[in-house]
């Protein structure tokens, strides 16, 4: 009697446990594989929407990038997660021809979200939406405000040559800057802040005709920042960011810089992750597959007013 209530113990034991453990093999697992290396105050924020998606739509999200701008590494980090097959996949495409095959592949296996850059391919690659801002129209954007602040020479920071939407920023800001009397350089500099700081030092030291800077992320405009602070030129040379971090925020009220385009990072990371939990779930997805959550322009006038919104992405 005693030995057939043991082994009806351990029956009903095994019989409770094997929802359980089905219910953990069903939770769906989606990866996230984006070109945003560590330190970078935009991804960052991308990747806390990221985690606050998954915690509300309670599914597990694997975040991955490689440690510097490396679209052999990208690609990689692609295959090696699309072979661990999970329910779906996020990625952004910051170089077509390094990533399209791998990315290809996946979309032809799973369910895979573009963010942030690739809007121009991720229908050809078989993605099923968009999620970001068009960066050329974005830069367009910039470059006609930037005219319009009387600027007449700029100077581009780019932080990262080889990155495609960066390039289509630039193409972009310089095709609404054109005119007879204003020029536009691109200058390369590192992710690094001091060695980003002392290329920007440098540059202005030689060129003392600039009067405009536009950086096109906040890697590259928090080193001007501090450069112009300590040369006594703000305001005598407009400064211009694309996205934003608490550091340019706290410029922009105190109006130290002109303006920032801010593309809501935070929702890059967010929404697609809730986009596929709920495909991975009941099979559905939203139909507008190209959703636009930028350029918003971010000024002295309104900076303070968007730092309540924006602050929930930066913790």
């Amino acid at each position: 009697m005693n030995k057939w209530k043991v082994t009806w113990h351990w029956a009903c034991v095994l019989i409770l446990a094997v929802p359980a453990v089905a219910l953990a093999q069903n939770k769906p697992r989606i990866v996230v594989v984006t070109h945003g290396q560590t330190g970078d105050p935009f991804w960052l924020i991308v990747r806390n929407g990221v985690d606050a998606a998954a915690r509300e739509t309670g599914v597990d999200v694997e975040y991955r990038a490689p440690e510097r701008f490396d679209m052999v590494a990208m690609a990689q980090l692609v295959d090696a997660a699309a072979a661990s097959r999970p329910a779906g996949m996020v990625v952004s495409i910051p170089d077509t021809a390094a990533l399209s095959k791998s990315i290809q592949a996946a979309a032809a296996r799973l369910p895979v979200v573009v963010i942030n850059s690739g809007s121009e391919v991720y229908k050809k690659l078989g993605c099923l939406m968009y999620i970001g801002q068009e960066e050329v129209d974005a830069g367009n954007k910039a470059g006609r405000r930037m005219k319009a602040l009387g600027v007449k020479k700029v100077v581009i920071l780019n932080q990262e040559i080889g990155n495609f939407a960066l390039e289509q920023r630039a193409k972009g800001f310089t095709d609404g800057f054109a005119g007879p009397f204003h020029h536009v350089e691109v200058l390369p500099v590192k992710m690094d802040f001091s060695q980003c700081r002392a290329a920007v030092a440098a540059y202005l030291a030689e060129n003392r005709d600039v009067d405009g800077i536009m950086a096109l992320g906040p890697i590259a405009a928090e080193p001007a920042l501090e450069v112009l602070n300590a040369e006594g030129k703000i305001g005598k040379i407009q400064l211009c960011a694309f996205d934003l971090s608490p550091a340019l925020l706290d410029a922009l009220s105190n109006r130290q810089m002109a303006f920032a385009l801010d593309q809501q990072q935070w929702l890059q990371g967010y929404l697609p992750v809730v986009f596929l939990a709920n495909y991975a779930k009941y099979g559905l997805i939203l139909q507008n597959d190209f959703i636009l959550t930028g350029p918003s322009f971010v000024t002295p006038e309104n900076a303070g007013r968007v730092v309540d919104l924006l602050t929930l992405g930066f913790h």
